[in-house]
């Protein structure tokens, strides 16, 4: 078997076993978190979703558990001077000025409890276990004449850029280090990449 697709079934049968097990381990938080979802600011759909764009631009829904109000879109778009420095800000917002997030999404975002849903789009083969984050169409312009090369593998829960830094850094260093994974991945990196993830939840760096 050519090595290229060796690799390729490798880490596809590693992806939908970790996915399974993930899921079966961590099932009781979908109740337990839940439950905050039934009053107070959180109170309303459990699972946010959201377009992100793919390997080969393929688009789709990106699942999480919603940090942020009802109608958080509406909320930010309408606060054109929010919206500007969002925009400009790497789409991102500080917490403590985003209007859109709830006390309970600020603690689901600080420990990366929101992404555990995303074992479900591992499962359907949209995500991989580890690969570039996947983006939303607006952030594509960042990658310019590379945005093939980034598209050309499947979008991860975590990566190269979450275990080196994460959202303390920006465009356009983040495309360096999105696609230094690209050029370079392997199973080795991504043994390293998910030790180290483990870490980075655990001490919390990067997260907000």
């Amino acid at each position: 078997m050519d090595s290229s697709l060796l690799f390729a079934f490798t880490k596809r049968t590693l992806d939908i076993i970790g996915a399974l097990v993930l899921l079966i381990l961590t099932s009781p938080l979908y109740l337990i978190i839940g439950f905050f979802y039934l009053f107070g600011e959180s109170k309303g759909p459990l699972l946010f979703k959201q377009i992100r764009i793919g390997k080969n631009g393929k688009k789709f829904y990106i699942y999480k558990f919603r940090s942020m109000v009802v109608n958080a879109e509406e909320k930010l778009i309408s606060d054109k001077n929010l919206y500007k420095k969002y925009l400009n800000n790497n789409y991102k917002l500080e917490p403590h000025e985003d209007p859109r997030i709830t006390r309970l999404g600020r603690f689901l975002r600080k420990t990366s409890l929101d992404e555990i849903p995303q074992f479900i789009n591992v499962l359907k083969g949209e995500m991989s276990l580890v690969g570039p984050r996947p983006v939303v169409e607006e952030e594509l312009i960042e990658y310019g004449a590379k945005v093939s090369h980034f598209l050309s593998v499947k979008p991860g829960i975590t990566g190269y850029w979450q275990v080196n830094g994460r959202s303390n850094v920006g465009y356009p260093e983040r495309v360096d280090i999105e696609l230094f994974y690209v050029y370079n991945q392997s199973l080795r990196l991504d043994i390293i990449i998910l030790l180290k993830t483990v870490l980075s939840v655990i001490t919390k760096k990067g997260a907000f």
